[in-house]
């Protein structure tokens, strides 16, 4: 159960095996799938490395995304340049050591001087250029999905899942394998061990900016800038280990304002369209988390995708349903059971 971005891909890539599946998840509830802006980023973090097994994620996910793309007549998968802005003389430093390396060639560009970039950007130390980046609209894609596969927009309700033999039954379904892709909301699962979870909030906003015209491209600094056409841009996101609830929050809204004013200036006219917020099913070791359970046979978990769906999911799908499909073994890296034997 579970219909956000793991749960739909891989219930896709069961089907498409030949398998019957049945997916229940309430599009209502809160869903870090739904609200995600999908930014595909090769290049993370504040010492600007590489994102884990990368260079895997990525010919996987355009694969997957063009093929859903042509299975289900739409366009959901944009690849897009990315121009990331250096915050002081270390990180010029820090890149520049990047360039010279051959394990980067194939994710970062061209190093830009101080100015040389849109002209409504504040440049004050130069920026480099990502290659491979791209965002997915997921939303789109989720409801393409949902009305291809047979799906219950339902709450589950865990107390009517009963295993009887070898079989499971939930309110009329019977079926010998229930897999559980319900991220964050695992922590309700009554089945599954959740604390190795480590759920992450995340809050962007959509933002309406009338007379800014920025060149086709997604942009870092300190925040990420998303243009979406018609003078409208996505700017996030927020991280935050220490939350109360789901809903958008005054304090998140203040800092990606911020994180808009230090992109653009304080002096340029913007109006907030709406705010978003998600919890991310983030992890401990910021791994997926796949496997069965430890003494319910027929119980799964696909879980633990964290702020990477977009680019984790193709590839770990695929993995998941040759281990389901073909008893393919999980690598140790992903396999819940690192936790167990910790």
């Amino acid at each position: 159960m579970g219909a956000g971005i793991a749960g739909c891909l891989l219930a896709w890539r069961l089907q498409a095996a030949g398998q019957r599946v049945v997916v229940i998840g309430d599009s209502h509830a809160p869903s870090a799938s739904a609200v995600a802006a999908g930014v595909i980023n090769p290049v993370t973090g504040r010492w600007a490395v590489k994102s884990w097994r990368i260079d895997d994620l990525l010919p996987e996910a355009e694969g997957l995304y063009r093929q859903l793309e042509a299975e289900l007549n739409l366009r959901v998968y944009h690849p897009m340049p990315l121009r990331r802005f250096c915050q002081n003389e270390a990180d010029l430093k820090r890149i520049g050591r990047r360039l010279r390396n051959p394990r980067y060639a194939n994710v970062l560009g061209a190093l830009h001087p101080q100015g040389d970039s849109p002209s409504a950007i504040q440049d004050p130390h130069g920026s480099f250029d990502i290659l491979g980046a791209a965002y997915v609209d997921l939303p789109e894609l989720l409801t393409a999905l949902r009305r291809r596969l047979p799906f219950i927009d339902a709450r589950f309700h865990h107390a009517a899942l009963q295993r009887r033999g070898t079989l499971w039954h939930y309110e009329g379904f019977t079926a010998p394998r229930v897999i559980f892709c319900e991220g964050a909301a695992v922590v309700d699962n009554p089945w599954f061990d959740s604390r190795a979870l480590a759920p992450v909030k995340g809050e962007t906003l959509l933002l309406e900016y009338p007379g800014l015209e920025l060149p086709h491209s997604i942009y870092h600094h300190r925040k990420w800038l998303l243009p979406y056409g018609a003078h409208r841009y996505r700017i996030g996101a927020t991280y935050s280990e220490q939350f109360k609830s789901s809903a958008p929050t005054a304090s998140a809204a203040k800092e990606l304002l911020e994180g808009a004013h230090a992109f653009l200036g304080r002096h340029r006219e913007l109006h907030i369209i709406t705010q978003l917020a998600g919890i991310r099913p983030s992890t401990r070791d910021a791994r997926p988390l796949l496997g069965r359970h430890p003494s319910e046979p027929g119980l799964y978990l696909f879980n633990g995708l964290g702020s990477k769906g977009a680019s984790v999911a193709p590839l770990m799908s695929r993995h998941f349903a040759e281990h389901l499909l073909h008893g393919t073994p999980l690598e140790a890296e992903v396999d819940l059971r690192r936790f167990a034997e910790a």
